[in-house]
């Protein structure tokens, strides 16, 4: 049987039952792909059903894509296969916005485009299979061995550790302790070919709570930049409060935030003509975030 049969097979049997027993399934199959596991209980605690009525769900479950799944009676939780079909098609744009949002089921459907609200630059959204190996490891606090394409050495293969995933406002990041430099690195997302998990036990020191950058907090106070002929605007723009608008953001990301805004972060705010609409009042924190070559005029001292 063909791809496209098995799924139009699988929405005729889908279209018996209910909304709502639809939505309980769609959230084992998405419990399943992305997380590797699932219990009674997840069901129960989301969905507010009784003992009876989850069972009646897994059966149901099981009866729509039988290879899918497998229960370990020790743990009394369903794991994924590796025979894993999904029988729901999430995209990755829909699962990675739903999940940086704090909705941790994924039951959600692409939105669709309005015709008067848009949005004019989009992010390319990874292979939702490479999401999906990334999100159970994460989850699951594993190691993975990955073929990874860099700018600068090219294709390579690596074991990494990865415990976030994070939207840059350029593209989408996977933040991982990389067992090749011994550090913890960023990777973008879309230059995964490859991401297989490892299963193995891992060291304490590989793990987020290690992850120094990623664990402290550093403020960051913008002011509309001095070469504003009306700097009322800037501040109408950012919610400004006397002027200044102060932000507490993660060191391993506060480069980013600069970038993202155009904020000059150069001594004395020096860049004119070149988009910049703010300015870094307290460049001392240059110092101490991550990757600080990435905020507009940042210049290591002499």
């Amino acid at each position: 049987m063909t791809l496209s049969a098995t799924h139009n097979l699988i929405e005729q049997h889908l279209s018996q039952f209910s909304l709502s027993q639809r939505e309980r399934l769609a959230f084992i199959d998405f419990n399943l792909q992305f997380f590797g596991k699932i219990s009674r209980g997840d069901l129960i605690s989301r969905f507010k059903t009784g003992l009876a009525a989850s069972t009646r769900d897994f059966a149901a479950y099981k009866e729509l894509a039988e290879n899918n799944l497998t229960l370990d009676h020790s743990t009394k939780q369903y794991y994924r296969t590796a025979d894993f079909k999904p029988v729901f098609v999430f995209s990755a744009q829909s699962i990675l916005q739903s999940v940086s949002k704090g909705f941790s089921d994924g039951i959600v459907s692409d939105a669709q485009p309005s015709s008067h609200c848009f949005e004019a630059v989009q992010l390319i959204h990874p292979n939702i299979e490479i999401i999906a190996t990334l999100m159970r490891a994460i989850h699951n606090q594993q190691a993975c061995l990955a073929t990874y394409v860099s700018i600068s050495s090219g294709e390579s293969q690596r074991r990494i550790v990865p415990h976030a995933i994070i939207n840059n406002g350029h593209r989408w990041h996977v933040r991982a302790y990389d067992g090749r430099s011994k550090s913890f690195r960023d990777f973008v997302c879309t230059r995964f070919s490859e991401v297989a998990e490892l299963g193995e036990p891992n060291d304490a020191s590989e793990l987020a709570p290690s992850d120094h950058h990623f664990n402290t907090y550093t403020t960051l106070v913008l002011v509309p930049h001095p070469g504003i002929a009306n700097p009322t605007a800037i501040e109408m723009d950012y919610d400004m409060i006397n002027g200044e608008k102060s932000m507490r953001v993660r060191s391993a990301l506060a480069a980013y935030i600069l970038r993202q805004w155009q904020v000059d972060c150069s001594p004395d705010a020096r860049i004119l003509h070149q988009g910049c609409q703010l300015a870094l009042k307290n460049t001392q924190v240059l110092e101490s975030i991550e990757n600080p070559q990435l905020a507009p005029g940042f210049r290591t001292k002499k």
